[in-house]
């Protein structure tokens, strides 16, 4: 059986945020066909507990902690002249936990899980590597840039011609490079000229995201919008205080009861001032499908977007009624299930249509959904791009 070093900037565990979750079905399709040897950081404390979970689908695994703040890896970069995302993921013991790994185990394939993590790869190393970059990072902070204070867009260019940089170099090695949409890559072969890179969307759990299941709601009375997502991103803090302050007033004149629910983990000081008679702010939540269930609209109205949302994947599973931003809805294919609007006035004049009567939006897009976004089809491909399918029939 083949040995496959899985590289990760989060623990892929619970599968509760965009990143984590592509990661964890990802590591448990590849533990189907080979052992897969996980090293990965945490940055929340309970993310170095769950070694019972993680042995369930990994021969052997490492978690560091990662230690180092915003402030220092902004310091540490400019010192060493390189991105912040890479200085922010750098740790010696990780590096330590790699070689360790590689040493005493029979490895060869690097599976990397989000593009800060390829600086761990030796430059000795003579297997196979797949570089699964998800989205563009590079053209996320050129999207900050524009319209950013003089300081924060100088850094934010800094960072975007930086990164970029290190991505090319990473893709001119990687026997592949992943990405979410073939928007996503598309923007990465132009950018980079990369030759080899493919796509492997993003899936969704059909079966635990199911309406059917039943759910006792979020207990709300009135209209519910929901928006879901963690909240310490700064394009979900960007996304719900625009809706909510541009968007839920006007919304209220024509429904005084309507209320717009924010639902996610670590809100930040700004989302949370947001709290009002009009405006919930939950923090983390222990299963958001209620809230989902309870939604009469689901809102994505992102400004930055880039790959395909999980939050739009997750509320069209439920069968509910989706309203996003042409940004978030860009690599969905939604088939026309989903509502697009950009402008106040487009989500209003949505927000009133979806609430006087849905139609078969929901039900269509779950249907859709189930079609199309299952993760076993969408993960099909890394079978042969592996080559695990010859080793799992032999």
């Amino acid at each position: 059986m083949r040995d496959i070093l899985f590289l990760a900037h989060r623990v892929p565990f619970p599968p509760d945020r965009g990143d984590k979750i592509r990661a964890h079905h990802v590591l448990k399709h590849l533990a189907k066909h080979a052992r897969v040897h996980l090293v990965a950081m945490a940055d929340v404390e309970a993310d170095l507990h769950h070694d019972a979970v993680l042995a369930e689908h990994c021969a052997s695994h490492a978690v560091i902690w990662r230690s180092m703040g915003r402030a220092q890896a902004a310091a540490t970069a400019l010192l060493r002249r390189q991105p912040i995302s890479i200085a922010a993921f750098a740790h010696p013991e990780y590096a330590r936990a790699v070689q360790r790994t590689l040493a005493a185990h029979p490895i060869d394939t690097i599976f990397v899980y989000s593009g800060q993590m390829a600086q761990y790869v030796p430059a000795a190393f003579a297997g196979r590597i797949v570089m699964d970059f998800c989205d563009v990072d590079s053209a996320k902070f050129a999207d900050y840039a524009e319209g950013a204070s003089l300081p924060m867009a100088i850094m934010m260019r800094r960072e975007d011609r930086l990164l970029a940089r290190f991505e090319a170099q990473v893709a001119a090695r990687a026997d592949a490079s992943l990405f979410v949409s073939e928007a996503e890559a598309a923007l990465f072969r132009s950018r980079t000229g990369a030759a080899r890179v493919q796509v492997i969307e993003n899936g969704i759990d059909t079966g635990f995201f199911d309406p059917a299941a039943g759910f006792a709601g979020a207990g709300e009375a009135g209209p519910l919008i929901v928006f879901t997502g963690q909240m310490d991103y700064r394009p979900n803090v960007d996304a719900v205080i625009w809706f909510a302050r541009e968007v839920m007033p006007l919304v209220r004149r024509s429904h005084p009861t309507a209320r717009f629910a924010i639902v996610g983990r670590a809100p930040v000081p700004e989302v949370s001032r947001l709290a009002s008679e009009s405006v919930l702010v939950t923090g983390e939540v222990a299963d958001v499908r209620g809230w989902l269930a309870a939604a009469a609209v689901v809102v994505a109205p992102l400004k930055i977007a880039r790959g395909i949302q999980n939050k739009v994947l997750e509320a069209m599973a439920m069968a509910r009624p989706v309203l996003a931003s042409a940004a978030a809805a860009e690599g969905i294919d939604h088939a026309g299930t989903i509502t697009v609007a950009d402008t106040p006035a487009g989500y209003v004049s949505a927000i009133d249509a979806l609430i006087a009567g849905p139609g078969d939006l929901g039900p269509a897009a779950r249907r859709q959904v189930e079609r199309r976004y299952g993760w076993p089809a969408r993960l099909g491909p890394l079978d042969a791009l592996l080559g695990l399918e010859t080793r799992a029939a032999a």
